[in-house]
This record gives structure tokens, sequence and C-alpha cells, in this order.
């Protein structure tokens, strides 16, 4: 028993490092965890993964707020999709549950999965990216696109607690470019937003496990604030690849296990 708590604890406080450093990892690097080591039901890990997620991030969301790294327009207009998005995606869960019980977890595995798989490849994509487009602020064209970016965006965190961070960084560089740390800082105080409602409907319907969440996050706030501030010492790029090597690794694994 104590070593499965050591180890939930060394687990939150590895990801919530690499939610704090690069606003990705979260959801993508903990729910396989969750499913496969810990043999948590898919569904019950996708809640528990949303509120571990939204705790986590909030005391790097407040160290970015201090620095300056956020921008409050990105975040709203993000948020103005994400939210419904997020109704919808739990609304769905819910519904599948009622209607074919157990089978949901099956249809969570194969998701998760999928996403596991698409996010590394465009990931890669991102790197090229970044090296060919200059800094731009956002406007009010590419502020209505990040709106669509939050519904989709929203959506599969509802459904899988994947994407408030890797998905959404991405997309982001469609419409908007500035340095990294604005980059992570803003898609960190938008991912507390939509976590923090995905988490309270996944609590209602009984998908969290209060006592899993508290473990876990022993580990995780420490870490959390401590990768935002090694944020601006560790190469992106470098970082970027590892965690791209992780998630194809991982998706597979939930595809074919």
């Amino acid at each position: 028993m104590l070593m499965l708590i050591l180890a939930k604890i060394l687990i939150g406080f590895v990801v919530g490092t690499l939610i704090g450093m690069t606003g990705v990892g979260g959801g993508v690097l903990l729910l396989p965890v969750l499913i496969f080591g810990l043999r948590v039901p898919p569904i019950i890990a996708v809640g528990s993964d949303a509120l571990f997620n939204f705790i986590t991030k909030i005391g790097s969301s407040y160290v970015h707020l201090t620095k300056g790294t956020v921008r409050r327009k990105v975040v709203f207009s993000l948020a103005a999709g994400s939210i419904p998005g997020s109704i919808m995606g739990v609304s769905l869960l819910g519904h599948l549950r009622t209607v074919y019980g157990g089978g949901v977890n099956t249809f969570i595995t194969t998701a998760v999965g999928i996403l596991l798989i698409c996010v590394p490849t465009l990931l890669l994509f991102q790197t090229q990216i970044e090296e060919h487009v200059a800094h731009r602020p956002p406007t009010m064209k590419s502020l209505a696109g990040m709106s669509a970016i939050g519904l989709l965006a929203g959506f599969l965190v509802g459904m899988t607690s994947v994407g408030s961070g890797s998905i959404i960084m991405m997309l982001l560089l469609l419409f908007y470019s500035f340095p990294p740390k604005v980059m992570v800082g803003t898609d960190i105080v938008h991912a507390v937003v939509l976590t923090g409602v995905t988490s309270l409907l996944h609590y209602r319907l009984g998908n969290i496990d209060p006592i899993l969440v508290a473990s876990l996050l022993i580990g995780s706030i420490p870490g959390g604030l401590l990768g935002s501030h090694l944020s601006t010492r560790v190469p992106v790029p470098w970082l970027r690849r590892i965690l791209c090597a992780v998630l194809l690794a991982t998706g597979a694994r939930m595809l074919f296990a």
C-alpha cells in the first residue's frame, strides 16, 4: 500500500512538472497510466484526470499571470467555445453509459488511443510552423477562429480529458504567435477554466475518485510550480520530441492492448 501511494505521488510530480513547463502532458501522459498502470475504469480515469489537471494547473497559471505571460483576450475567446464543447462531450459520455453501460469504457479507451496517435503526429508540424511565422497579435477574425478551436477541444476534453493543453497549444499557432512562454501561459490559464468546468460536470455524474486525485496532487502541485519556473530554461523543441515519442507509444498501447 505504501509503495502504491509513493508511486502515485511520483506520477503526479512528473506530470505536474511537464504541465508547468510546456502546457502539455496532463491528460495525455496521466490517463494511460491510470487506465493501464493503476487499473482505474476509463470513465473514472477521465473524470479524475480532469479534476487533477484543474487543481494542478492553478499554481502554474498563477505564476504565469504574475509574470505577465498570459493574453486574456485569447483565454476568453477559447473559453467561449470550450465550455459549451465540454458540456456536449460529458453529456455524450453520460448518454453512452446509460445506453451501453460498461461499453462506454471501451469507447473512451479507443477515443483516447486515437488522440494519442494524432496529437504527437500533428505536434511534429508545430515546430515547422513556429519557424516560419512572425510574432503577430490576435485579430477579431482570429479570435473567432480560436472560439471554434475551443469548441472542438472542449468536446474532446469532456469525453477524454485530453486536449486542454496539447491540442489547443498546437492549433493556436494557426491564428496567434507570441514567444513560447506567452503561448504556454495563455494555454495553461485557459486550461484551468476548461478543466474546472469539465471536472464539475464529471463530479455531478459520479465520475471522480477523490482519494485517487488527492494522492496524485501531493506530488503534482510542487511539480507544477517547479515546471513553471523551468519553462524559460528548458529547450522546448528537445522536450517536445520526447513527449511525442511517449504519446505515440502510449496511444499504440491503448489501441492495440
